[in-house]
Parts: structure tokens; sequence; C-alpha cells
């Protein structure tokens, strides 16, 4: 896993000349796209959820593009459509953003559920059918969305069959004094990110999200990352549990977290890591436990403390004899 831990050392170095004091969200950022998976900021504005979103862009070769999403925003704004061109009297499709390579959906729930459905396809299949036409998307195929949980205004909220297809859901959070210092600091002349320039390419990632794929899991990790799942069904503060699919979404994290530390076995602390942003979008809490003040995130870590965590060595996750 060493190249994917070099990948991931020299696009945390890149995009930390923009952005300051988020290198847990770096990590999370990184550890989602090398599973394959699509990214959603959630959190108050101001705090570099775009700018964190463009550098993240900007440090891959890839091909880059930005929906402003707004009310009146149609789903052909997105997917492209078919146009009459007079001279060869034949339509011709003009495709959207969605075709590109790194997508970045800014203010996501500002756009109608109508246009919001447009995306459920590419994000699920990395496909687009407009017309009756199916085209393929480019991989790697990532989107980046952004919302504000706090200004309900003109906004609409996600459903659940859209939320449960970002593999992970995290926010910022406001940096410390120190680092806001050090941030106007970098802002005295002109926006640093304006100066980042790719340090990796598209085949990289791709290479990189093959071979998480082959990183080791202990049959007595997938049963404590599975226990946490199942136990979110039948919590009783909960109204919906973790699905098959993030039971899916929290190994595949939990393979990619392992090797962008540069290790090619599983560890439960990896899914501990993980689990918090991977499955915290994917559940739903009863009335009575949201007028007692519960979220999410402590429903998790209550259902994780409670489960008895495995040893697991190295020799066990390599399949080594303890004697070796």
């Amino acid at each position: 896993m060493s190249a994917v831990n070099d990948l991931s050392k020299r696009l945390i170095a890149n995009v930390e000349r923009a952005i300051v004091g988020k290198r847990k969200q770096l990590i999370l950022s990184l550890v989602s796209w090398f599973s394959g998976g699509h990214i959603l900021l959630e959190d108050v504005p101001g705090v570099a959820k775009t700018m964190l979103a463009r550098a993240l862009a900007l440090s891959l070769g890839c091909t880059f593009k930005r929906i402003q999403c707004t009310p009146d925003l149609l789903p052909s704004d997105i997917t492209g459509a078919s146009v009459f061109n007079p001279k060869t009297v034949e339509f011709e499709f003009r495709p959207g953003p969605v075709f590109t390579q790194i997508l970045l959906a800014d203010e996501i729930n500002r756009t109608t559920p109508r246009t919001q459905a447009a995306l459920l396809e590419a994000m699920a299949e990395g496909r687009v059918t407009v017309d009756g036409v199916t085209h393929v998307l480019k991989p790697p195929f990532l989107v980046i969305a952004t919302q504000n949980p706090v200004d309900h205004e003109g906004t609409f909220q996600l459903p659940e069959a859209q939320l449960d297809r970002f593999l992970m859901k995290f926010t910022l959070g406001y940096p410390s004094m120190d680092e806001e210092a050090r941030m106007l600091d970098m802002l005295q002349h002109e926006h640093p990110i304006d100066q980042l320039k790719p340090v990796a390419t598209a085949q990289e990632l791709i290479e990189a999200q093959r071979s998480v794929r082959d990183v080791h899991v202990d049959p007595k990790v997938r049963q404590y990352l599975l226990q946490i799942v199942h136990d979110s069904r039948t919590h009783e503060a909960l109204a919906l549990g973790g699905s098959p699919r993030a039971s899916i979404a929290l190994l595949r994290s939990s393979q990619a977290m392992a090797a962008v530390l540069g290790r090619n076995y599983v560890l439960p602390d990896d899914v501990k890591k993980v689990v918090g942003a991977v499955m915290g979008h994917r559940l739903i809490l009863k009335p009575e436990s949201r007028l007692r003040k519960m979220t999410t995130q402590s429903v998790l870590d209550e259902i994780v403390s409670e489960i008895a965590v495995p040893s697991v060595s190295a020799n066990d996750a390599t399949g080594l004899a303890a004697s070796l």
C-alpha cells in the first residue's frame, strides 16, 4: 500500500497549502475517493466547504466542473439535452456538466428534488441516460456536494435515497484562533488556491481505487463491522438503521483508511475512524429520540461502545503463523 500512502501524502500536502487545519476531513475525503464513493460536505457558511472541494479537484489532473445549484436549475442543465441542428436537420446531444471526472454540486439542497434526482443514476452507476440513450461517464467519476444546514429558506431536503448515494457525509467546523490567524496571513495578497497545481493524475487515482480492494479484512473485523450495522437496525432510538449498502460502504472505507495509513490489512480502529462519516447520514432517529436531543452520532457511539473489539494482529491479518 506504499503507492496509496505516497499519493495520499502528496494530495494532503498540496491541499494544505490552501486549506488550514482540516487534516481529518482531508483524510476522510481521500478515503471516500479511494473507495469510489461520493462526498457530502455539510456545515455553516464560510468554513471553506467549496474551497476544500476545489482544492481537492485542483490537486488531481482530472477534468473538473462546477454546478451552482438554484431552485430554477433543470435536470437538463446537469445531464445535457438534444438540440436541433438546422444545418444537419438532426438532433445533436450536447453533454451537460455531469460529463466530467470531478463534479462540484455547490449548495445541492437549493435545487428541486427533480433536479437532485438527475444525479442519482450518475452517482450510483457512473452513467447518464438522456432521450433513451445511455452515456457512460469517464472514470473516475466523483461528486463533491456541499449544503448549508442552517439556512432553510428556499432549500429542499435531500431524500434518504439520495443521501444513501453519498459514501460519506461530514462537517468541517470552525478553525482554532491560531489556524484562523494563519489563514488571514495566507490570504493577505491573494487566495492560495489560485496557485495550486495538480500533483497526481486520474490514472493514479484509478490505480489507488483498485489497490484498496486488495486490502485484507480479517473475518473477525468483518464480523465486527457487520455487528455495528446490524445493531443499528434494532436500536430503540432509531426508526431506520443501516442498509446492506451501509455494510459495503463501511467495508470499502475501512480498507481505504488502512491503505491511506500504509497498511495492507484492516484493524478495528480503521472501522471506528470512518463509521461516523459513513453511517451517520444513513440513520433516522425516532421522533421521541429527537425530542430527547439525541443525535445519530451519539447513537453510533453507544452502539460501537457496546460491541467487543476483536483482537487482530499483523500476523493474523497477513495469514502468517505467529512463530514467523
